[in-house]
């Protein structure tokens, strides 16, 4: 790369980190407020402390233990400044620091959106440059509408057919928890197979969108191989748009896959986030919430980096 591509390059990404830095703290300040005010709608958090068959009295105790007996914009202010020092509380059902729980959890997580995006870009990438390469074929013609079906047959649908065939008919994978390697096989496909057809098709649409232009015309004329053209020049003119898809996806993995945690009982920050809702575990759900507006984040800001140094234009126009 050329010293003033570099240089460009270098005070690109220095620029989007400054401008990520600040909409982070904008973010995470309006979650934490957003959050505080639903929680508090939902359920008094002194009644959920203290317990059920909790007395008035008992509950005014932890109330006033807890500063809930405070007016709200000084519980608010507490709250922020606690935040600040990564410091929510002890979770009332689990009994342990609501943030240790939550990082507890989150390899878990992790190691589910990784395995999921692996055979997301394996198997999507290459289909969508199989379809996109030669699109006027006809056994490409009907792959694709069978990609088009698949894009719309719901996660959890596709989740208990897995279940049904591969652990209870046939018995060769476990379908719940996390105790051994192969429990990670069913529910990363269910999130693969969900997430594989929209990275197929914007795949196949830039590289259809790429062999139509003038200078694959002049690569052909000059006597470029088929291989030679689509590896050393429609590739890289067409990952940008699937680049940036898989970012998406993959902030949705960390945030999102709620159900599919759920159906195959595995152990990670969705499974929590559900079940903290569902007992009203106020420190776990702000803690949550907190580290997956976080990661969220980071993929985004990771992407916007990288989508300059895929493509040099976006450096060039300062985008």
């Amino acid at each position: 790369m050329p010293v003033g591509d570099r240089g460009r390059l270098a005070a690109h990404v220095a620029g989007q980190l400054a401008y990520r830095a600040v909409q982070l703290v904008a973010l995470l300040l309006a979650v934490s407020t957003l959050l505080f005010l639903l929680l508090r709608l939902s359920a008094d958090p002194a009644v959920v402390l203290a317990g059920e068959g909790a007395s008035p009295a008992q509950v005014r105790t932890v109330a006033h233990a807890y500063g809930l007996d405070q007016p709200l914009w000084r519980q608010y202010a507490t709250f922020l400044g606690d935040a600040l020092r990564l410091r929510f509380g002890d979770s009332p059902v689990h009994h342990v620091a609501a943030l240790d729980l939550v990082l507890q959890r989150l390899p878990a997580t992790l190691a589910l959106a990784g395995a999921a995006m692996a055979l997301n870009v394996v198997v999507a990438v290459a289909l969508g440059v199989w379809l996109g390469f030669r699109p006027e074929r006809a056994a490409r013609r009907a792959a694709f509408v069978l990609v088009l079906a698949g894009q719309g047959v719901p996660a959890f649908v596709v989740g208990l057919v897995l279940i049904q065939v591969f652990a209870v008919t046939l018995r060769l994978l476990p379908s719940i928890g996390a105790d051994r390697p192969a429990s990670l096989v069913l529910p990363a496909v269910t999130l693969a197979w969900f997430l594989a057809p929209r990275v197929a098709r914007v795949t196949a649409a830039s590289v259809d969108a790429a062999m139509r232009e003038a200078w694959v015309r002049t690569a052909r004329a000059m006597g470029a191989t088929s291989r030679e053209l689509l590896w050393r020049h429609v590739l890289p003119n067409s990952l940008l748009g699937t680049l940036a898809l898989l970012g998406v996806q993959f902030a949705f993995l960390l945030s999102g896959s709620l159900v599919i945690e759920s159906l195959f009982a595995w152990p990670g920050l969705g499974q929590l986030l559900v079940d903290s809702v569902r007992t009203v575990d106020f420190p776990v759900v702000e803690a949550a919430v907190f580290v997956i507006a976080v990661l969220v984040f980071g993929a985004s800001a990771l992407v916007d980096v990288l989508l300059p140094a895929v493509d040099p234009r976006l450096r060039s126009r300062g985008a």
